[in-house]
């Protein structure tokens, strides 16, 4: 298609943007940045609200003047809004990854407009929404307006990812690389968490795994796997090598067996090569890939998620720190359960043992006020530090205690025990 000839500029592209919108904007690798410029050079407009999953790029509504006219909501935050929600001039949602899209379906959220990135359309008239499904999709069949910036190189991937062509109120024409995310350094600590994770992944097992050191350091330690398969919510570069060398194949799943499914990707340009019209690879809808009733039913389900902190109950804490939202609830709880009913499966909770150099411990006996519980006591099974892996599935308040000590930091092991000494009036 000669598309090209149709593209506006993005100003015009915005350009039916009202005062009181609610707008979806696209996230991750895929944000519309151009399009989000052009309307803050809208003076005219207020009352703009903006939903969104975390961003990369740059958010160009923090100034004092635009932040009184454009308000975000983060259904998951990251890194361009956590200072801006800590100052009340945005706000964050809690919400299941899963039930994202069901708030634009039911109307619950109705939305006026939606901002996309988009692969140029195929010869069948179709663009796709490339490396973010999620709740993208939900949000472009229920908007009352489509509006993109359609990019040369952005990657068309395959799946239940399509958005017409014809779908398009406007859209404008671009040809940059998209945002990168670089894999994290691995170090001492979670080069060991790699290891002792690793070992609890068995032949046949079905990975959901998210991004960062410690995901990189496990995917690093399964070269001498058979047969996993992935159903995720996203992944990154490092399933890449497990792909190429026959580690991972996707037989044994029996919800999609041989495709590789997602949501959303994350990493480099080598990641958004290899998804690029993949036919191995299949993107949906975060509805669906984090659907409990489908993880459960693929064999020996390992489900890999990190915390910011444990509590000697077994709380954990993922998205806040302390009053101070971090990050967001996500797919944790998704994953966490489907992959405990899931026959042969593995809920497994990863973190450091310590923070901030080493001068706070993850592993407290209790949360730090305004610590939001992601995943509760009565869903967490594994937990990996370091130092080792304990399963709290079964054990009692106190074994529950016991077992933490034992994979804390040295240093502070004593004065967890006197703590929950104190608190459930042991004596040990």
């Amino acid at each position: 298609m000669n598309y090209q000839k149709e593209a506006v500029s993005c100003d015009e592209a915005v350009s039916t943007i009202k005062s009181g919108d609610r707008i979806f904007v696209h996230g991750a690798a895929a944000v519309p940045t151009e399009l989000l410029q052009a309307l803050s050079r809208r003076t005219d407009l207020e009352r703009i609200t903006l939903y969104h999953l975390h961003t990369a790029g740059p958010w160009p509504f923090d100034t004092p003047e635009l932040q009184k006219r454009f308000f975000s909501v983060s259904f998951f935050t990251g890194e361009p809004l956590r200072k801006p929600i800590e100052q009340g001039h945005a706000d964050f949602m809690p919400i299941f990854l899963a039930d994202i899209p069901g708030l634009f379906f039911s109307g619950a959220i109705q939305l006026d407009a939606v901002f996309l990135q988009l692969s140029p359309p195929d010869r069948h008239g179709n663009c796709s929404l490339g490396t973010s499904v999620d709740a993208a999709l939900a949000a472009a069949m229920t908007a009352r307006k489509v509006i993109a910036q359609i990019n040369r190189q952005f990657p068309r991937t395959l799946g239940h990812s399509t958005v017409p062509f014809s779908k398009l109120q406007a859209f404008s024409a671009i040809d940059r690389s998209i945002y990168e995310h670089p894999p994290a350094a691995e170090s001492e600590v979670t080069s060991r968490i790699g290891e002792i994770v690793a070992a609890l992944v068995n032949d046949g097992s079905t990975l959901q795994m998210g991004i960062g050191a410690i995901p990189d350091a496990v995917l690093r330690r399964l070269g001498n796997k058979n047969h996993l398969g992935i159903h995720t919510e996203m992944f990154s570069d490092g399933v890449i090598d497990l792909v190429e060398s026959g580690v991972i194949t996707n037989q044994k799943k029996k919800v999609h067996a041989g495709r590789l499914v997602t949501s959303f990707v994350a990493g480099t340009e080598r990641l958004y090569n290899f998804v690029d019209d993949n036919p191995l690879i299949e993107f949906h809808p975060c509805d669906r890939t984090n659907d409990t009733a489908l993880i459960r039913k693929n064999p020996a389900v390992v489900a890999i998620n990190s915390a910011l902190a444990v509590d000697l109950t077994g709380q954990i804490c993922a998205d806040s720190r302390g009053y101070q939202i971090y990050s967001g609830i996500g797919g944790q709880m998704d994953f966490i359960r489907g992959a405990a009913l899931s026959p042969g499966g593995k809920a497994i909770i990863a973190l450091p043992s310590t923070a901030a150099g080493g001068k706070v411990s993850r592993i407290t006996c209790a949360l730090k006020e305004g610590s939001g519980v992601v995943t509760t006591r009565g869903h967490v099974h594994y937990v990996v530090t370091e130092y080792g892996a304990v399963n709290l599935h079964g054990k009692t308040l106190r074994e529950r205690g016991e077992a933490l000590i034992s994979i804390a930091h040295p240093d502070v092991r004593q004065e967890l025990t006197r703590e929950l000494c104190a608190v459930r009036h042991y004596v040990m």
